[in-house]
């Protein structure tokens, strides 16, 4: 049957093209996306600061364990967003443990804004690395630099740490395998964020000790203190690297997207060639009428539909290497990965793409040629004449059922709080509306062609009767056109601007809530004790720090990080408006907590509450909630006192300072500024403007994936509209054979796709209001969301010009040839 199924594909140039056009761009996409979430699964840092450690105890994730309803626990790890640390006591503990040659503590530091970490001297003898040149660091004011900073023995460089610049001068350098600099031990210690703690643990054993005992033991120091023992390739996985945070990156969005276009991709196929094996239920009648068994038919169809999927594969898989490589170029210049970060070929991402890409073609074919290929051939031959009026009871009831399920579920979806959980979210929602049109189709088409049958002859007159009477009979036949149009208004008018909802009030809450005139800022972080000077100067009224940071909450399925931020409570209300709800700010203080709206009610929690949660370092801490505000998305979900997150940060610095003072003020900060290199006054103006910049950055990988899953939606619009036009080959020859007019047939056509077109954006715009209403009212509270003034015009007319050229292109080209030779057999 191969034989055959490619010796007719070649007679179905147009149908054939547009399920060719489907697969290839959808193997594309997975592999582009495949590609790049495999470069993150295999992804296996190699150590560089514990080389010759045997053993690294470290704190680096925390995990929360829940019962489920059946009875069955779940356990939820997420990383921790500042690292994590650990007792610096451990050292001594675990030095005295017998088998151990050497062991020393970690103080990792962070230097200035560019990436560079420093280090304790005694981490450096556990690098394995000669010093190149020069000598190790004697004095407080010396350090051993990588050679990647450019300095040589000698030289003075400034360095700038928790906040504060000072000059070192290098009496070494050496290849390190990073950007750093390592101080003698003394000092580390003294610049550390969190004193008394230290970022890792490495151990080394004395030849021939017993590694199995030793490790035990360590484990036994390490597990009583909450920390974890790190051995083998695992030791990476303790530094904290730029590379680790590109791997989390892609594999994150890779999951959080990844299931959601794999559907969409399977729904357009599944759609594409459903239509397509429907259209042709002629020659397959005849084909059983031939003699030809049920099971040859479905290896035909099946067989075509391999053809298809394997020619779409070798251009889609080469061509989605080269836009996986270029989105990775993209996320490299826009600082999401280091460019040091490895790409993998596509190995396990092409075959799995191609493999899915056949799977779904073939049984899409399967199911589409059920109906034809399982009742006798006088009874197919029947069914092609005249079109069904219903469809089955078992569709209505499941397709009511998917549209309860879409009108509830934005409840569920938005359990998790933030821009990536609201887009899966929206996204999920979606998809159940559109699966529930696909549904009842057939009856919505039938009930709208009813609506539209007094009012389109009134104006296209003949043409108008005949579109009436054509959406009438052919209501079970554009079901799939009907979804197809529904699905790219959906995805246009819904998630495009839910990310353009995020954006804006992300702005505008910034914006009004900062109540400061003022703003200090520095590249490499402002000195914890900023506020408190420039609270001094002459002139300034108030002046609040910020330390922007991360805590993690339980949510409905385990826990997640969210971002906070923590502040110095005593001028709060006089620098900054969080659209306080209920409770008071004022009360904000060590041992309370206030939440945005949408963290309180994703968490259950309300004024009054202990609010149990973890820092960014680990610690678990039970906080008493004092208020609950409005502008989450501009502050942060929570916000903390800034004493409660002293020591449980990966640094001692405040990103910004904001500063409400009188005009006679800006001589006092500029000289404060000009004591502190680095550091800028700006204006609440620029600084919105900047916010408004780093959002934008932040959103474009959000933006990347909306784009491809709208760009998918509309050539599935495309290629069905097309196959749709084309099936009415033999319709349109014998209206012309009767008398209808070329003219009366394409104002018939007019008049049908202006019907089904206005039945498509009706149903699609009210799902996407529903979705994008239902989503942007939870995050933000605001009842209507915002549509940019040429964003429906862009989807809508979009989606008419997309329709009319479908549709209009392919009839004026079948017109085009004489009715007498395509009132044949073939379709």
């Amino acid at each position: 049957m191969t034989g055959l199924a490619a010796r007719l594909l070649r007679h179905r140039v147009g149908p054939a093209a547009a399920t060719l056009l489907a697969l290839l761009a959808g193997v594309l996409i997975l592999v582009a996306m495949g590609t790049l979430v495999e470069s993150g699964l295999r992804f296996r840092p190699e150590p560089r600061l514990w080389v010759t450690a045997d053993l690294v105890v470290a704190h680096r994730t925390v995990s929360h364990t829940i019962k489920e309803f059946d009875g069955e626990t779940t356990t939820s790890t997420v990383r921790l967003p500042e690292g994590g640390t650990v007792d610096a006591a451990l050292v001594d503990r675990i030095r005295q443990v017998p088998g151990v040659a050497a062991v020393t503590g970690d103080d990792r530091l962070l230097v200035g804004s560019s990436g560079v970490v420093g280090h304790g001297w005694g981490t450096y003898g556990f690098t394995g690395r000669p010093v190149t040149a020069g000598a190790e660091p004697q004095a407080d004011d010396e350090v051993l630099a990588d050679v990647r900073l450019g300095a040589v023995p000698g030289d003075r460089v400034e360095l700038v740490v928790g906040g504060i610049s000072r000059s070192y001068r290098v009496r070494g350098t050496a290849e390190t395998g990073s950007a750093a600099v390592f101080f003698t031990d003394a000092q580390a210690a003294r610049l550390s964020a969190h004193p008394g703690r230290v970022d890792a643990i490495g151990v080394r054993l004395l030849p021939g000790a017993d590694r199995g005992a030793v490790g035990a033991a360590v484990r036994g120091i390490a597990a009583a203190s909450g920390a974890t023992v790190y051995a083998g390739r695992d030791r990476a996985t303790v530094e904290q690297s730029a590379n680790l945070g590109a791997q989390t990156l892609l594999i994150e969005a890779g999951s959080a997207f990844g299931g959601y276009v794999l559907l969409l991709i399977v729904f357009v196929v599944a759609g594409t060639i459903g239509l397509s094996v429907r259209h042709r239920r002629r020659d397959l009648a005849l084909l059983r009428a031939v003699a030809a068994t049920p099971g040859q038919v479905r290896r035909m169809l099946i067989a075509e539909a391999a053809l298809l999927a394997l020619a779409a594969s070798a251009v889609g898989a080469p061509a989605g290497l080269l836009a996986a490589h270029w989105v990775h170029g993209e996320l490299v210049g826009r600082g999401f990965i280091p460019a040091s970060f490895p790409m993998t070929g596509g190995l396990f991402a092409v075959p799995v793409a191609v493999g899915t890409a056949v799977l779904v073609a073939m049984l899409a074919a399967l199911i589409a040629g059920r109906r034809v290929t399982g009742i006798k051939p006088v009874e197919a031959l029947g069914e092609i004449a005249v079109e069904p009026r219903r469809s089955g009871r078992v569709r209505l009831v499941a397709g009511v059922l998917t549209l309860a399920a879409a009108g509830t579920s934005g409840a569920f979806t938005l359990g998790g709080t933030g821009p990536t959980a609201a887009l899966a979210g929206a996204v999920g929602m979606l998809y159940l509306f559109v699966i529930a049109v696909a549904l009842l189709a057939p009856r919505l088409n039938a009930y709208a062609a009813r609506l539209l049958t007094p009012v389109l002859p009134r104006i296209w007159r003949v043409s108008g009767y005949l579109a009436a009477a054509n959406l009438r009979a052919n209501a079970q036949g554009m079901a799939t056109v009907l979804t197809a149009l529904v699905l790219s208004v959906g995805f246009g008018g819904s998630v495009w601007f839910l990310q353009t909802n995020l954006e804006r009030q992300t702005i505008a809450q910034s914006a009004a809530g900062t109540l400061a005139g003022r703003v200090l800022v520095a590249p490499g972080g402002l000195p914890s004790d900023a506020a408190r000077e420039v609270r001094e100067l002459a002139g300034v009224r108030a002046a609040t720090g910020v330390r922007r940071t991360q805590v993690v909450v339980r949510s409905f399925d385990g826990i997640e990080p969210v971002g906070a931020q923590a502040v110095d409570p005593a001028d709060i209300t006089s620098t900054m408006s969080l659209g306080v709800r209920e409770g008071d700010l004022a009360d904000l203080r060590a041992g309370t907590v206030a939440l945005s709206a949408t963290q309180a009610s994703a968490s259950g929690w309300d004024v009054g509450d202990q609010a149990e949660l973890w820092l960014g370092d680990g610690t678990p801490v039970k906080l008493e909630v004092v208020a609950v505000y409005g502008r989450g998305l501009g502050f942060g979900d929570v916000t903390l006192a800034a004493e409660t997150v002293a020591g449980h940060t990966a640094g001692a610095t405040d990103d910004e300072v904001l500063v409400s003072a009188s005009p006679d003020a800006d001589a006092a900060l500029a000289a404060w500024s000009a004591g502190h290199p680095g550091s800028q006054v700006l204006d609440a103006a620029t600084r919105t403007r900047l916010v408004g910049t780093d959002v934008a950055l932040g959103a474009w990988l959000n933006r990347l994936l909306i784009g491809v899953m709208v760009g998918y939606a509309a050539l599935a619009a495309a290629t069905t509209m097309v196959l749709a036009a084309l099936a009415r080959r033999r319709e349109l020859a014998l209206l012309q054979l009767v008398g209808v007019t070329r003219r009366q047939i394409r104002g018939m056509v007019h008049a049908e796709q202006t019907g089904l077109l206005g039945t498509a954006v009706l149903i699609g715009a009210t799902i996407a209001a529903l979705t994008l209403g239902a989503i942007v009212n939870a995050l933000t509270g605001s009842p209507i969301p915002y549509v940019p003034p040429l964003g429906w015009v862009a989807v809508l007319g979009g989606t008419t010009l997309l329709a009319l050229a479908t549709t209009v292109w392919p009839v004026r080209r079948l017109l085009s040839a004489p009715p007498i030779d395509n009132i044949g057999v073939r379709e």
